[in-house]
């Protein structure tokens, strides 16, 4: 079982409505389970990054199905939705009726919070610092890796309820038994030799 866990970093202005259209990629950060190992991709290196994808029998993102999939196979050859994917805002959203960030998720799982913020990460990539953007793509999946890990271990995620006086933490049940399902995927092999 070869678990891809992923996030993407963008430049661009973002129009809101689901309207991606302008934004790039400047950074593709992963987990590989095979080899448990951390590594990132410039948008000029994703031709390297495509056969690490093709090669994975799931997907794991956090709002990736809404975002960074959709956004990524506007550069890909073939189509990544093809790949199993397991979106955990979306299994969150499915179980509570509405979407978490992925800080107040985490913070209330794992005891850590995010590194900074997307309008962060953006303003650093325009100031040259993108050791600091892929540092901050990398903590990101991280902290999805570490959710999607406990949610298999534990059959929950935990959050910090704002809509009450009290900020408590709640749990939000999950099904993982059929993350991990392998019935319906099928390798891939999209990648052109240039």
């Amino acid at each position: 079982m070869r678990v891809i866990t992923f996030d993407i970093e963008t430049m661009g202005d973002f129009r809101g409505n689901g309207d991606f259209s302008n934004l790039e990629v400047t950074v593709v950060g992963v987990h590989d389970s095979q080899t448990n190992e951390y590594s990132s991709y410039l948008k000029e290196e994703l031709h390297k990054l495509w056969p690490l994808l093709e090669q994975a029998d799931i997907l794991v993102g956090y709002n990736s199905e809404h975002f960074d999939t959709p956004i990524l196979n506007r550069y890909y050859a073939g189509d990544l939705t093809k790949i199993k994917s397991i979106d955990l805002l979306k299994e969150i959203k499915n179980v509570l009726g509405r979407r978490l960030k992925l800080d107040n998720v985490a913070q209330a799982t794992l005891g850590v919070g995010k590194s900074g913020d997307g309008l962060e990460a953006m303003r650093w990539w325009k100031q040259g610092e993108i050791e600091k953007v892929r540092a901050y793509c990398l903590d990101d999946v991280k902290i999805t890796k570490g959710l999607y890990d406990y949610a298999k271990k534990h059959k929950h995620l935990k959050y910090k309820d704002f809509s009450d006086s009290g900020n408590s933490v709640r749990e939000i049940v999950l099904d993982p038994s059929g993350w991990e399902n392998l019935a319906d995927t099928a390798a891939l092999t999209h990648t052109l030799p240039f």
